[in-house]
């Protein structure tokens, strides 16, 4: 498959003198690294990540960042204060890149401004775009494209060595690339109203992140629709995952129901998950048998 190498940045300048900064490595979803946002030195979150590379190694990138990040964040302080940006104010930047199965690799580079996108770097042309057309953005599109030393470090960084260390990672972290953890999946059901019924497919404790799930109305695929919503994947904190699906029905509409999960560490399975007709009569009939009661008594007064 296709493999991601990422490193992410964010930092909070809330005046010229103060900037707060946190950076993270993450390889695919795995946390390689972060970054101490006082000493700008690296913490290694996985126990295979230091040995997979030399000593000398690590203390030229470690060296190399730090010099990084000096420059950046003289070159953004500088900017704002020419162009009269008001602060605080948040720069991200993601940059990395991606190694495909034939072994071929690309590079990327992005800038982002309170959350939105603000330059990205062409790997290829080696030029810098406009992603938002500000007095900031073009000052700081001008100053990197005329720093062809920088760019051209950038070039080789994210074309050639992220893809021969990122070879050297997925090596090492194998195990760790190919974990895999089976779903658990319940289902439940919620009611609204009298007139609707919300059935819930919660699936939690997954590993890798792909995942299939469905619902079945007798049989056959339930598409989607203003009745089905199923949520994003969200990450738990045991490092799994976890969505939900939740389909709107009619109470004791004569249909069958069953949620269907398809993951990668299920194999050719599925797994089915059925809510059977009895029991929303039964939930059904217990709201109902209770709204009756409250009405006898609320008369009774």
């Amino acid at each position: 498959g296709v493999f991601t190498l990422r490193l992410l940045q964010t930092t909070t300048f809330q005046n010229t003198s103060f900037t707060d900064m946190e950076g993270l490595g993450l390889l695919e979803d795995i946390e390689l690294g972060s970054l101490d946002k006082h000493t700008w030195s690296i913490h290694f979150c996985q126990p295979w990540v230091r040995p997979a590379l030399p000593h000398v190694d690590w203390d030229t990138i470690e060296n190399l960042l730090k010099v990084y990040l000096q420059k950046f964040n003289h070159l953004i302080n500088e900017g704002a204060m020419q162009r009269d940006i008001p602060y605080p104010f948040v720069v991200q930047c993601m940059a990395g890149c991606m190694l495909y199965p034939n072994r071929t690799s690309q590079g990327f580079a992005y800038v982002g401004y309170n959350g939105q996108d603000f330059l990205s770097f062409d790997t290829e042309s080696v030029t810098w775009t406009l992603s938002q057309d500000t007095k900031l953005s073009r000052y700081v599109q001008s100053f990197l494209q005329n720093y062809t030393a920088f760019n051209e470090l950038v070039e080789i960084i994210f074309n050639d060595t992220c893809a021969d260390e990122m070879e050297v990672f997925l090596h090492y972290g194998r195990a760790a690339l190919e974990r895999q953890e089976l779903p658990v999946a319940t289902v439940f059901a919620r009611i609204p109203s009298l007139d609707q019924l919300l059935l819930v497919c919660h699936v939690t404790g997954f590993y890798p992140r792909p995942i299939s799930v469905a619902w079945l109305r007798d049989g056959q695929e339930v598409p989607p629709g203003p009745a089905l919503n199923t949520s994003t994947i969200l990450p738990n904190a045991d490092l799994t995952y976890q969505l939900r699906s939740v389909l709107a029905v009619a109470p004791r509409d004569g249909h069958s129901y069953v949620c269907r999960v398809r993951h990668h560490s299920l194999g050719t399975r599925s797994l089915l998950i059925p809510w059977g007709n009895s029991e929303v009569v039964l939930i059904t009939g217990l709201m109902a048998g209770l709204l009756a009661a409250m009405a006898i008594a609320a008369m009774s007064v």
